[in-house]
């Protein structure tokens, strides 16, 4: 399930007035309209509030025409952001104190990516500017806050509540930030939610000013934005209908999450059982492994149980069973030789290849045997993502770095089985030492790595079950995304 296309969908439904009944009953949205411009007159002439600039879109008409976005229900007004706020401001530019921690500045990072608000970040304010900085500018909840600058993170919206200042006395915004505070007959969340839209979202887009690289959402936006007004009743039933929607999109959210965690974990133990001989069961007529490794490597030694394996299975060290080189270094310089594709780590995946980008170097004849991958091979990585691995299935030869390593199997071994000992290696840390941060994995290490050698039928029956389930596990991933 897309949780964030239902919520937009759910948004969508909202400012459309279609989302809850219209009850006729309802106090029409124009007399609320009129009351709050009433309400605002009142407090210029108290000195409470400056008057903002008069909006262009403002109307009483109060159903559709043809400068607004939509249309929407006969007891709703079209008016405009600035009419029905008592704030509307960009924060101010501080100066900021590098010791005093006291007066935090609420910058556009503390909109947090993934939802929510935190002042973890934030800077904080020099004591002796306080002054400055008028009780207008410090955040109420209820406070719509909108990052209005820079590419990527213009648009992004959140719903300020006063318990996000902890032990704080206040917060002020910074000259990134807009503070969207409404008159106290709106309800704020039904603004968050207009905002949050996709529509409106879009439409902030497409009135950005500045260069690419510093996008600018000018006050002016936000104050002359077309604003769908119901009733007020209208807006506490909404609001309440979004509430109870979105708590359960999280739950959905957090039982894929868990459920995620889960598919995860089972593949992992699915490979825990089948590299220890545990998934199937062992058949008595199966041609001991020791007889293969004899076959596929007369001159190694064979471990015989050693109770991690179950009777047939044999110890091994991988460069026992297969043999592996690395490819050739880039060197710039050097451009003797036919220019074919290679792949670089870039390119591999967990049993998997991005060919999207390929690129191209001299190799000399004595370099090519090394360096050239058949279909059947396993390809692991030596640097950045540390041993992950692929088979290479495709009907054609490729070339490869020498940040990668090329096993190929030495006799009749399921190279998948040994895809599936490589990942769980790496599942568990055990490939290229113990612990994190590692910088390579070099010839020598994957030549010692120890891992099992079932008989060559039993290698097969695991493979094939192994596939079965995470074929099961990724059907029920997909239908987590869809």
């Amino acid at each position: 399930m897309d949780t964030k296309k239902l919520r937009q969908k759910i948004l969508d439904l909202a400012i459309h007035g279609k989302l809850v009944p219209q009850d006729p009953n309802d106090e029409p949205a124009s007399v609320l309209l009129e009351r709050i411009k009433a309400e605002k007159e009142r407090l210029i002439k108290e000195g409470k509030i400056k008057r903002g600039k008069k909006s262009v879109k403002t109307s009483d008409t109060p159903h559709y025409q043809q400068d607004v976005p939509f249309e929407i229900p006969g007891n709703w007004v079209w008016t405009s952001l600035g009419e029905i706020c008592l704030f509307l401001s960009r924060g101010k530019s501080p100066k900021y104190s590098d010791t005093d921690k006291t007066y935090p500045v609420f910058a556009q990072k503390c909109n947090l990516k993934e939802g929510g608000i935190s002042l973890e970040q934030a800077r904080f304010l020099d004591p002796s500017t306080i002054c400055k900085w008028s009780e207008e500018y410090k955040l109420k909840t209820g406070d719509v806050l909108v990052n209005s600058t820079g590419t990527g993170t213009v648009g992004r919206t959140r719903l300020f509540h006063e318990s996000y200042l902890k032990h704080y006395p206040f917060v002020v915004p910074d000259s990134h930030v807009s503070v969207i505070r409404t008159a106290s007959e709106i309800k704020s969340e039904f603004v968050f939610a207009y905002i949050s839209s996709k529509l409106i979202q879009e439409y902030l887009e497409d009135n950005l000013a500045g260069s690419t690289n510093q996008k600018e959402l000018y006050i002016g936006v936000l104050s002359d934005l077309s604003f769908p007004l119901p009733p007020l009743a209208e807006q506490q039933r909404i609001v309440a209908e979004i509430e109870k929607w979105f708590v359960l999109i999280n739950e959905i959210e957090q039982g894929q999450t868990d459920l995620q965690s889960v598919i995860k974990q089972t593949k992992n133990k699915i490979l825990d059982l089948a590299i220890h001989g545990k998934f199937v069961p062992q058949d008595p007529n199966d041609e001991p492994a020791s007889e293969l490794l004899k076959r596929i490597n007369p001159k190694a030694e064979i471990t015989c149980d050693n109770g991690h394996y179950p009777v047939g299975w044999i110890d091994v060290i991988l460069g026992d069973i297969f043999y592996h080189n690395t490819g050739k270094a880039l060197n710039s310089s050097n451009k003797e030789g036919v220019w074919r594709n290679y792949l670089t780590t870039s390119n591999v995946y967990w049993n998997q290849f991005d060919l999207s980008i390929i690129k191209q170097m001299p190799f000399k004849d004595n370099e090519l045997e090394k360096c050239t991958v058949e279909k059947g091979d396993l390809l692991v990585c030596e640097g950045g993502d540390i041993g992950r691995s692929a088979i290479w299935n495709f009907d054609y030869n490729i070339c490869i770095q020498n940040h990668i390593h090329r096993l190929r199997p030495k006799g009749d071994l399921n190279v998948l089985f040994y895809y599936y000992v490589l990942r769980f290696l790496k599942e568990h840390n055990l490939i290229g030492g113990k612990g994190i941060g590692l910088l390579g994995l070099s010839s020598n290490e994957l030549h010692k790595i120890r891992m099992p050698l079932p008989p060559r039928k039993e290698q097969d029956r695991i493979v094939l079950k192994i596939e079965e389930m995470f074929s099961v596990l990724d059907n029920i991933q997909k239908a987590l995304e869809a």
